[in-house]
């Protein structure tokens, strides 16, 4: 599947908490909130971001909206946590009325901590409480201007029971490092991942849509051909399950599109997903499935088990493996071992051996093997890496762009000739395979993996030298030489050289660049697929991607 377009609440009285010493027992924990997803009312100007306050830097600042009040800051833990302390170091606009609350679920809060005589400096409060978010609630400014920390301190330790939602590997946390040698953007780790979760949370709202009732969720994609499309469900599965820890919600979607995956089986394999329904939400094109939906909906599976368990109304392990052996079984050819288009291509038809190489998703392959323990993974996974190979030195030496299709699979693959499945460029750099250096490079970064690393080094060393560094120079597709097709610039062409960028030591100003301008670069409310691209690569390229 590719584009087709062709209040707050109610505040609770006020609570005085003395300040007492530290007993002996919660001295020792720990400070929790460094670089964890944080999130403001407001802040006063793009330089003052919220992550600014949790970056372990005390010459960076958060600052809210000047002469406002209420305002407020909130750190997300990842998971419950007993909090002990809490340290807001205040710049000189500091808060005279404020509260420290604790939530389990980011909507329901609890005072631990209250004061009408706030004078700035440093409070180093000892508070007692539980939950997975702690905010500071300012309800009256001690000066003209805002509220403004240079840092905002939480100290506790987590409860271990998961409660309020916890996640095994929150958004933020980064607990599964890069391939060493790794570049990321420059700037605090706050401050990256920040950027991320603003951008998810217009991707959200413009694209996240409970429609048609049944306890359902869906990406709505409209700039395809059809309101809901696979493709479209499956980057929303990924997305909600890696931004565990930064939405509260995102369990509560994620089961959604469980559920509408469910609803809507593929009527060949129903253990796939059908690829397309209508605005009545039903399915339509004779209902069978499409691989690239189908590679992320498996993948968005295992991220979920991982990261709550498989113990709550849905099993996830089971649906993952019953997904991916479906995906073995109607969208793998047995005899290449390369992804068919869909579950539809049977033996004997003109699309049996025809392969799409955005869906060629080399990390997804890795986490197939190790959950099924099915050894023909890693044979499709070599299966891929090889082709990958072959066609950057056999059909494009100078540039390593792949096409959007390649035929003749079963004899000498090579780029499409024409139109075979979607338009006359089906065999160039066009709006499949211009997703290939994000698939690529994840797999470079996580696994380390030489082929994958020289590959995705192939592409951002041409594309960097094509452009002279400025990525808005990037074109809306290419000829595998590396001729221009298109003039403009596109989400979906510019992000996936990012990825790309962090494989290569020396493309430290590169990347930063390639940062910036998606950074600056605003959700396409008209296109799920340029805006669903450009977040999965700022999930990558901030360290928040990972293999389950």
């Amino acid at each position: 599947m590719r584009r087709r377009s062709v209040s707050l609440l109610g505040l609770a009285g006020l609570l005085a908490v003395p300040l007492t010493v530290l007993p002996q027992a919660q001295a020792a924990d720990g400070l929790v909130s460094t670089g964890k997803a944080v999130t403001a009312s407001s802040v006063e100007t793009s330089a003052f971001g919220a992550g600014l306050a949790v970056d372990g830097n005390a010459a960076t600042r958060w600052a809210s909206l000047e002469g406002v009040d209420p305002q407020w800051i909130r750190i997300d833990l990842g998971a419950a946590h007993t909090i002990s302390r809490v340290r807001l170091n205040w710049e000189d606009a500091y808060g005279k009325a404020y509260k420290i609350q604790t939530s389990a679920d980011g909507s329901t809060w609890t005072d631990v901590y209250s004061t009408t005589a706030g004078d700035g400096a440093t409070d180093d409060l000892t508070v007692s409480g539980t939950g997975r978010y702690v905010r500071m609630y300012g309800t009256g400014r001690g000066t003209a201007y805002g509220y403004s920390l240079w840092e905002f301190e939480v100290y506790g330790a987590p409860t271990g029971t998961g409660g309020g939602g916890g996640s095994a590997v929150p958004f933020g946390s980064h607990l599964r490092p890069y391939a060493a040698g790794t570049l990321k953007p420059s700037g605090s780790q706050a401050s990256i991942d920040q950027k991320v979760v603003d951008y998810y949370n217009k991707w959200k709202a413009a694209f996240v849509r409970q429609n048609c009732g049944n306890g359902w969720y869906q990406v709505i994609s409209p700039d395809a051909d059809h309101p809901y499309v696979a493709e479209a469900q499956g980057y929303g599965m990924v997305i909600a399950a890696t931004m565990a820890g930064a939405d509260p919600d995102a369990k509560k979607i994620f089961d959604g599109l469980v559920k509408w995956k469910i609803d809507h089986p593929s009527a060949i394999n129903p253990n796939l997903l059908a690829a397309e329904q209508d605005v009545n939400c039903r399915s339509v094109n004779g209902g069978d499935g499409a691989t690239d939906g189908d590679m992320d909906v498996a993948y968005g599976l295992l991220l979920a088990d991982k990261q709550w368990g498989s113990t709550g109304t849905y099993n996830y392990k089971d649906l993952a493996l019953k997904h991916i052996a479906a995906i073995k079984k109607d969208e793998v050819n047995p005899t290449t071992k390369l992804l068919k288009l869909g579950d539809w291509s049977s033996s004997g038809d003109q699309y049996y051996y025809i392969s799409r190489t955005s869906d060629w998703m080399v990390d997804h392959f890795r986490a197939f093997r190790a959950a099924s323990g099915d050894t023909t993974w890693d044979s499709v996974r070599s299966a891929h890496q090889t082709q990958i190979s072959r066609l950057q030195s056999t059909y494009a030496p100078g540039t390593g762009l792949l096409p959007d299709f390649v035929v003749d699979t079963n004899t000498t693959p090579k780029p499409a000739p024409g139109q075979v499945l979607e338009d006359p460029n089906d065999g160039a750099y066009w709006w499949n395979a211009c997703r290939t250096p994000w698939r690529i490079a994840d797999d470079a970064v996580t696994s380390g993996d030489a082929g994958s690393l020289a590959a995705a080094r192939k592409l951002n060393s041409w594309i960097k030298t094509k452009t002279g560094g400025d990525p808005n120079k990037i074109a809306i597709g290419y000829k595998l030489n590396g001729t221009q097709i298109s003039s403009g610039s596109e989400a979906a062409f510019f992000a996936p050289f990012a990825v790309a960028a962090m494989t290569d030591p020396g493309s430290q100003a590169w990347l930063d660049a390639l940062w910036n301008k998606m950074v600056a670069t605003p959700v396409d409310t008209s296109s799920y697929f340029s805006a669903s691209i450009q977040l999965q690569v700022m999930i990558t390229a901030s360290g928040n991607h990972w293999v389950p």
